[in-house]
């Protein structure tokens, strides 16, 4: 008898998620009608020895739930992406630096040479080509104003052309006065 309760004793509490056990102040014996219930549950219960529940195993788990994310601060992320962008921009502008310096560099050696020939300047204008694209680049990317960029691309051009005046390999066409 005792084996058939427990049993759907089992069954009842894989069922069930919360059991709560709770005393009254009055005596069970007082109700007369639970004198079946009353007569099973004391000894069984009472003691802790009920011997098909202890049997179970309980397996610890863990539980993980997936909460929503977090917003990000917009502060926070507005400040993270400044940094990337000054990194990046930093980049850009270091690389125009260095290529305006070859540039201007070679065309100080080439101005000082005094047998220079007019093929010595290819070389030069291949650099020039190459920083005039570094800086396209640059102010697509948004990292120089476009003014800017056309600045330092006409003093490199007015530069080369100094160049050639003081070698003579380029005559400037006096302008008409009218």
């Amino acid at each position: 008898m005792a084996t058939a309760v427990s049993c759907s004793w089992v069954t009842l509490s894989s069922q069930m998620k919360n059991i709560s056990l709770t005393s009254y102040s009055h005596p069970i014996s007082n109700s007369s009608s639970l004198s079946f219930s009353k007569s099973l549950s004391l000894p069984l219960f009472s003691q802790g020895n009920c011997l098909p529940l202890s049997t179970v195993q309980r397996r610890a788990s863990v539980v993980c739930e997936a909460a929503p994310k977090k917003k990000v601060d917009s502060a926070v992320k507005r400040a993270r992406q400044a940094e990337n962008r000054r990194i990046y921009n930093k980049a850009r502008k270091s690389e125009i630096k260095t290529r305006t310096k070859k540039v201007l560099e070679a065309l100080e050696v080439l101005k000082k040479k005094q047998d220079a020939v007019s093929g010595e300047i290819l070389p030069i204008e291949k650099l020039i080509g190459e920083a005039y694209s570094t800086i396209d680049k640059a102010v697509r990317a948004g990292t120089l104003h476009r003014n800017t960029g056309a600045n330092r691309k006409a003093r490199l051009a007015r530069r080369k052309k100094a160049v050639e005046i003081h070698h003579g390999w380029y005559i400037p066409v006096p302008e008409a006065t009218a």
